[in-house]
C-alpha cells in the first residue's frame, strides 16, 4: 500500500481565495432587486403589454416593490394586489387582455394582517410572469410575487 499525502495549499491558492471570499459573500446574500411599476413592461404592442428587460431578468429571482395595498376580497385571504397608487376597489381582471399595467398580485408567504390602502407598503418575494389563473379564485394575472411577506415603509 503506498500512502501519499494529501495535497497541500499554497500560499497563492490561499490568497487567491480569500480575495475572491467577499464577493462570493456578496452574491450569494445581495440585496433584492428593486423594482418601480414604471419597470415592469417594456412597450405595449398589438398583441398587448410586453415585459421589459428588467422583469425578464429577474423572473424566478427575489426582487422587492412598493406600492399600496388594494382592498382584499376577504380578510382570511393569503393574497392581495399590490398597486401603484391607492385604490378603493380591488382592481380584478377578467382576463390578462385587461390586465392594468400598474398591479401586482402578490400571494403572502403566511397569513399577514391586512393594512389600510392608504399605508405605502414594501413587498419582497419571488416575481413571477405570464397568464396564470388561480384555481382557487379563478383571478388572472400576469404578474405575481409568490412567497412574500410585506411592511409598511
Amino acid at each position: 500500500m503506498v500512502y501519499r499525502r494529501p495535497p497541500t495549499a499554497t500560499r497563492r491558492a490561499c490568497l487567491g481565495m480569500m480575495m475572491a471570499m467577499p464577493f462570493l459573500a456578496r452574491s450569494a446574500f445581495a440585496a433584492p432587486v428593486s423594482i418601480d411599476f414604471d419597470q415592469l413592461y417594456g412597450k405595449v404592442g398589438v398583441l398587448g403589454l410586453e415585459f421589459s428587460d428588467l422583469v425578464k431578468q429577474q423572473a424566478g429571482r427575489i426582487v422587492t416593490m412598493q406600492g399600496f395595498m388594494a382592498p382584499p376580497l376577504k380578510a382570511e385571504a393569503t393574497f392581495f394586489v399590490l398597486t401603484e397608487i391607492p385604490m378603493a376597489l380591488c382592481p380584478f381582471c377578467s382576463s390578462d387582455a385587461d390586465w392594468p399595467d400598474n398591479i401586482v398580485v402578490v400571494y403572502l408567504d403566511r397569513k399577514q394582517t391586512f393594512v389600510q390602502p392608504s399605508a405605502r407598503i414594501a413587498v419582497t418575494g419571488t416575481l413571477e410572469m405570464g397568464s396564470w389563473t388561480d384555481p382557487d379564485t379563478g383571478f388572472v394575472s400576469l404578474l405575481r410575487l409568490r412567497d412574500a411577506a410585506y411592511s409598511v415603509v
